[in-house]
């Protein structure tokens, strides 16, 4: 896909892994629809990247848990910017859901924002995808769907049904729209690991380091410039961890 005159929805954009995709996209053409929830100085000063990158740039702000919130951002994207031609769902909810202690709203959350979101987000941006005869869909999983971790039940359960999602709307979206996912490892650590922690984590990893969110910013950007005969597959970005 040619990106010049394209607008890009990323969402979660404000911070780590949405604002290095967010950026990446700007670079190679892409306008950008900055979605964020919390993050809105950060988000305010993504704008002023983006567009000091030469391309026009929005934030719009939304709770992905509340009813009829992905819809509404698709409308209120279109409406401003036109598109969106491209969707990365990135936004995710990294909660602890300990099985003892877990609660249904915990539960309903984490599935909310990781799993249904992306879906009403794909399904309210496909129609005008498919009316230009073309679209990306990217969805950030985890390589935690597949090798889960104690306490983080919901979201490894959560993350696992995006997974499945995406091959489904690879599928039913097919041939206008490609719909693919990357899995990453270690793209960046929450805030409040410790030295210990981190250490631990990278030691079970082949490559023996962390990866970046550049890293997978990169490979958002060559699936929706260059990948228009790859649809379907979950891609992962983790330095071998999966596969140890």
């Amino acid at each position: 896909m040619d990106c010049r005159g394209k607008v890009a929805l990323v969402t979660g954009a404000a911070r780590r892994v949405g604002r290095a995709v967010a950026l990446e996209l700007a670079r190679a053409g892409c306008d950008l629809a900055l979605h964020y929830y919390l993050s809105e100085s950060q988000a305010r000063e993504l704008v002023d990247l983006v567009t000091g990158l030469g391309r026009r740039a929005t934030a719009f702000r939304a709770d992905l848990e509340e009813p009829g919130a992905a819809e509404r951002l698709v409308g209120q994207v279109r409406k401003a910017m036109g598109g969106p031609d491209v969707l990365v769902n990135n936004a995710a909810l990294f909660e602890p859901t300990p099985l003892e202690s877990g609660s249904q709203a915990g539960w309903a959350a984490a599935f909310q924002v990781n799993a249904i979101a992306p879906a009403l987000l794909a399904g309210a941006a496909a129609p005008g995808m498919r009316a230009a005869g073309a679209g990306r869909i990217v969805n950030l999983v985890d390589i935690l769907a597949e090798r889960p971790i104690q306490r983080y039940s919901a979201y490894c359960a959560s993350k696992a049904a995006l997974i499945s999602l995406t091959r489904s709307l690879a599928l039913e979206l097919a041939p206008e729209i490609t719909v693919n996912a990357i899995a990453p490892g270690i793209a960046v650590f929450p805030e409040d690991y410790d030295a210990g922690l981190r250490a631990r984590l990278v030691a079970r990893v082949p490559l023996r380091r962390e990866g970046t969110p550049e890293g997978i910013a990169s490979l958002v950007r060559y699936l929706v410039t260059e990948g228009d005969y790859i649809t379907g597959q979950i891609i992962a970005v983790d330095g071998g961890w999966s596969i140890a």
